[in-house]
């Protein structure tokens, strides 16, 4: 059944791409990289351009599966049927070959895969803009892939920066674009980027299963914004730690995630508030004032905002507990 599956999406590829001459997509000329983390099983892509949105049309992932970057003249349905094919079975080495005897546009493509098991292969197309080229590493599971760059240092310096840099999936990802820029990046500049991790393995519950899925649109530094919304996103999946070790009374753990989230961001009022929240709601009051206090004094609307949440459960219904919060506005 899978192979027959196969067979027909290769076909309705090979289809569609006979039916209408190759003509370019969006120009996402552009450095990339895709990658398996051996360690944890953790999938990603990551990638900036001198393109609006790049985050749209060039990465794809999903858990359990694998990554895809198509680039150049881009053709999103490389990330969809190589996907495709990567479920039902395929290698993506095997899914990309695929994929490219059938496309007429072939030469103008860059296109990375990677599968769930590591194996990964890049297509870099013979006339796809100088400096072009690729680097594939089976042994560290990941493929490296850049093409219009100011020179063709731009990927083995995102090679070496991925393999040296020590760290999860998105910072080792995040350091060979770093490099990539540093080395001379795309030609026309930069104008956006954007990261997709997801888990080793799919749990039913899609929304839990992209541990960052991020993007830059428009910005003169895509990059420095990503890394800010990276470490913004690390400190709230340390919130919602800190919210399910609330739901299950486990209060060490509550604490230790809570903090670890405001260490990333020490100024961000909302998880300073629900830190002091969560204080009041295990008997810890007198700990949570302070944290009210310093709310209170950057934005008075906290205080109106801790008015109502009795009536919704989330501070005891204790006119004197509340009382003695307010009282931190003054």
């Amino acid at each position: 059944m899978r192979r027959l599956f196969c067979i027909l999406l290769l076909s309705s590829f090979a289809a569609a791409a006979q039916s209408t001459p190759a003509k370019p997509g969006p120009l996402a000329h552009t450095f990339s990289i895709v990658a398996r983390d051996p360690a944890t099983g953790e999938i990603g892509v990551a990638v900036q351009s001198h393109w609006f949105s790049v985050g749209s049309v060039v990465p794809w992932a999903e858990p359990g599966v694998g990554a895809v970057a198509t680039q150049s003249f881009v053709d999103p349905s490389y990330g969809q049927f190589g996907l495709a094919l990567m479920k039902v079975g395929r290698s993506a080495p095997d899914a990309l070959r695929g994929l490219l005897a059938a496309d007429s546009g072939r030469d103008v493509r860059q296109v990375a895969m990677i599968d769930a098991q590591g194996r990964v292969l890049a297509h870099t197309g013979a006339k796809c803009v100088a400096s072009a080229g690729q680097i594939t590493d089976e042994q560290n599971q990941f493929s490296v892939q850049a093409n219009m760059m100011l020179n063709d240092r731009i990927w083995p310096a995102m090679a070496k920066a991925y393999r040296e840099t020590k760290g999860d999936l998105a910072e080792r990802m995040l350091a060979a674009l770093d490099a990539a820029q540093e080395a001379g990046g795309d030609i026309r500049g930069r104008q956006s980027a954007a990261i997709i991790v997801v888990k080793e393995k799919p749990s039913g519950k899609p929304w839990e299963d992209r541990i960052f899925d991020l993007r830059v649109e428009d910005n003169d530094r895509p990059l420095v914004e990503l890394r800010r919304l990276v470490t913004l996103a690390r400190a709230y999946n340390h919130m919602n730690a800190g919210d399910l070790a609330s739901e299950h009374n486990d209060t060490a753990g509550m604490l230790r995630e809570y903090g670890a989230a405001e260490q990333l961001v020490p100024g961000n009022l909302e998880m300073i508030y629900w830190h002091a929240v969560a204080l009041v709601n295990v008997n810890r009051t007198e700990e949570a004032l302070p944290l009210f206090r310093r709310i209170f004094a950057a934005d008075p609307n906290w205080a109106e905002m801790t008015r109502r949440l009795p009536a919704s459960g989330l501070l005891p219904n204790d006119p004197k507990i509340l009382q003695q919060i307010l009282a931190q506005t003054k």
